[in-house]
């Protein structure tokens, strides 16, 4: 079974961020003066634009995605991402600023698999992922405080699982990697072992996709350079 790696280009991550919850990250890449707004509590995504050396700070949005009720995959992850970000817009003072959202589903099949709710879930869902491929999807949304949502993209990554017995997956779970992750699994930790190939960007997989949120923020100008 060969490793899960990253692409070409992109930063390989360790399993924990290391930005604080709250706190700026990155480095000496260029931002314009109203910096960058994170609306996102996960330390992955942290993690990901600290490593690529972008200015940023953290406000968790708080918004229950759950609620959301279209079933399409592509329109639920776009609308999850715009509910965060528009959440975060709306409860910012800081007119100018930008804000960066995003949400990540797993889908295998029909089926749409986010955060499972307890440990049964998660080994429920990993046991639809062994021996077959899944694709996983990241709606990355970028506004602006004052003028509303900028952009909207979806990056879609295609992983494989190999076999793995149901006492494997059980003992994965219990290692608790697996409640704060779509789809039950972090690939950058011990689920690499269950990870045969990976067909796109790799840090989609572990949150953000970090070639197309550099191309977003240069795009719309929420970076003056990078890197």
């Amino acid at each position: 079974m060969s490793e899960a790696r990253p692409r070409a280009g992109e930063p390989e991550l360790s399993p924990s961020a290391q930005s604080p919850h709250g706190s700026k990250g990155g480095g000496p890449v260029s931002a314009p003066p109203e910096s960058i707004i994170l609306a996102s509590a996960s330390p992955r995504r942290r993690e990901i634009l600290s490593r690529l050396g972008i200015p940023f700070e953290v406000q968790p949005s708080g918004a229950d995605e759950a609620s959301l009720s279209m079933e399409d995959h592509l329109e639920f992850v776009r609308a999850a991402a715009l509910v965060k970000l528009e959440t975060v817009m709306s409860s910012s003072a800081r007119r100018g600023a930008f804000v960066l959202g995003a949400d990540t589903i797993v889908c295998v099949g029909r089926e749409r698999l986010g955060k499972p709710v307890d440990e049964t879930d998660a080994v429920r869902m990993l046991e639809l992922l062994v021996g077959r491929a899944h694709l996983v999807r990241t709606a990355i949304a970028l506004g602006k405080v004052g003028e509303g949502p900028l952009d909207c993209r979806i990056v879609e990554t295609r992983v494989w699982f190999g076999p793995a017995t149901r006492e494997q997956l059980t003992r994965y779970v219990a290692a608790g990697e697996s409640l704060d992750k779509a789809g039950a699994y972090g690939v950058q930790g011990l689920a690499s072992g269950f990870v045969t190939r990976i067909e796109g960007s790799y840090s989609n997989v572990v949150g953000l996709p970090a070639a197309e949120v550099v191309a977003l923020l240069l795009e719309h100008d929420a970076l003056d350079r990078w890197p």
